[in-house]
């Protein structure tokens, strides 16, 4: 199910994306792993789960360790910088302050809410 204002897939695919997002940060599954605490194998589900999703493979596995794909790059620059100003927003608002965020235009409406 999408999430229906933003046009985003369901929690476990927004889960996943955080799994990846530290995957491509480490190039590693077992970082990832330890970083997230969770198994080898649930990061390798949480891949799977975005690389259907998505119809493509976002990294190969050349013997040991990851290497990104072009589309896991691409992913993986924008998810860096999403979660990177959704960290400085969250920091900022619990110190108190406002954020320079909060001078953004509103968010776009999604294709779906026509």
């Amino acid at each position: 199910m999408a999430h229906p204002y933003y046009d985003l897939p369901s929690l476990t695919v927004l889960t996943a994306l955080e799994v990846f997002e530290a995957s491509a940060r480490h190039l590693s599954l077992e970082l990832a792993a330890s970083e997230l605490n969770v198994t080898s194998g649930e990061i390798t589900r949480h891949i799977k789960v975005i690389e259907d999703e998505l119809g493509v493979p976002l990294f190969v596995r050349p013997g040991t360790g990851v290497v990104l794909t072009s589309a896991g790059k691409d992913l993986y620059t924008e998810l860096g910088s999403i979660f990177s100003k959704a960290s400085y927003v969250v920091t900022t608002i619990k110190r108190g302050g406002r954020s320079r965020m909060s001078r953004l235009p509103p968010p776009m409406r999604s294709r779906r809410s026509g």
